[in-house]
């Protein structure tokens, strides 16, 4: 497994110049591969912006590199990541998974279901290393009970074997290995196939579009979650709760790719659809692990006003939205990573740091591996006159040196 350089406090912007210059291109020859401006990506190199993550996935497309040799990814010590020990038992249980343990009892569907449970909680509060102790053993139980098993029994098991691969897409994520996230999203689409639920298969395709953002193919995915809200209908008004949460889910994916595509009217009609659906369904709901509602609308909007370098809609979206203590903890660290971006963008410093200090405190493994914390700390260093020592402390957190 590739491990980060030495060189921590390289950031996004440099290794894009790097590679840049390697291929022969001048900013402006990049910028228009991207597309975006020649002046953002003079600002980014010179660490004068944090390279955002459609940024940075339209250069790695753009100069034919893969998106962690820009990110740096993964970042974190082999020797001192408990969640990265993990990875190899994962990855042999992935590989597993036409192999069941004929001879291993099967526990009742009610105690699997259970674990599955336990282990998707481990996911919303972003406790990686847990779960990744957790999905090998789960894995391999569950394989060997879909293979011992035949009807709706069968695809019920289907169903949660598809929300455990899941839970290895998250890590992979997470960490920056999108090899293995690749290969994690397969097997979620097969189980999801399995298990033989409409709304489980448009929930994975939901989740398959994430690696078209990844590789700054924003027209495909677009494709995939237009698909996706035609096989579901648009009639709000007669979906039960489970499928407004996913229309209402994909919605706001297709507002974050439209906002990337640099389409800000199709975004906000997206956005404003999704609250149509969230205002159907009257609460902050977790259908299929979606998170969908009202609050994840309000977080949706942050995100699209950031991809949109639109700093006063940044500054009310956070004046105006106050999370609910129950929300999930995964949900909270990426807003107050945007918000941090934000703010950044908007030219206040002081605000950005705050909210990087409150995703720390809301997830702190997602936030220690993700690389919009690192180049958005970076950018901070690189702007302040001298070292303030609470933001040192962060970097040193973070692992830059």
């Amino acid at each position: 497994m590739p491990y980060a350089s030495e060189n921590t406090s390289e950031r996004i912007g440099q290794r894009i110049a790097e590679a840049r210059k390697v291929r022969g291109l001048t900013q402006l020859q990049l910028a228009q591969r991207i597309p975006c401006s020649k002046s953002l990506i003079a600002q980014v190199e010179r660490g004068h912006k944090p390279a955002t993550p459609s940024l940075t996935a339209g250069a790695a497309r753009a100069l034919g590199v893969r998106l962690e040799q820009l990110t740096g990814q993964p970042y974190e010590d082999p020797q001192r990541g408990r969640v990265y020990a993990t990875i190899p038992d994962i990855q042999t249980s992935m590989l597993s998974w036409d192999l069941p343990d004929e001879d291993a009892p099967v526990r009742p569907y009610d105690e699997l279901a259970a674990d599955v449970a336990r282990a998707s909680t481990l996911g919303r509060k972003a406790q990686y290393a847990k779960l990744g102790q957790m999905l090998p053993p789960l894995l391999d139980e569950l394989s060997a009970a879909c293979h011992a098993t035949t009807g709706t029994e069968r695809e019920r098991l289907f169903g949660l074997l598809a929300e455990v691969y899941s839970g290895v897409t998250a890590i992979a994520y997470a960490l920056g290995l999108f090899d293995l996230r690749s290969q994690a999203m397969d097997r979620v689409q097969w189980a999801a196939k399995e298990s033989a639920d409409p709304l489980r298969i448009g929930r994975t395709q939901w989740q398959r579009a994430t690696l078209f953002l990844q590789a700054a193919s924003y027209d495909r995915g677009i494709r995939l979650l237009d698909r996706v809200r035609h096989d579901l209908g648009e009639d709000i008004a007669h979906m039960d709760a489970p499928s407004l949460s996913v229309h209402g889910a994909v919605h706001l994916r297709s507002a974050m790719f439209a906002a990337r595509a640099g389409n800000a009217p199709t975004a906000r009609a997206h956005l404003d659809a999704a609250a149509d659906t969230a205002k159907r369904l009257g609460r902050d709901a977790n259908h299929y692990g979606l998170e969908f509602g009202p609050t994840n609308v309000a977080m949706h909007r942050l995100g699209v006003a950031v991809e949109m370098y639109d700093g006063p809609e940044v500054a009310r979206r956070i004046r105006r939205t106050r999370l609910p203590a129950n929300v999930a903890p995964v949900r909270a660290g990426r807003w107050y990573m945007d918000a941090a971006r934000g703010w950044l963008d908007y030219g206040n410093r002081e605000k950005a740091f705050a909210a990087l200090q409150a995703a720390r405190k809301a997830a702190p493994e997602q936030t220690r591996n993700h690389p919009q914390v690192r180049e958005t700390v970076l950018t901070l260093i690189h702007m302040e006159r001298y070292s303030k020592e609470s933001l040192s402390g962060f970097a040193q957190w973070l692992g830059i040196t």
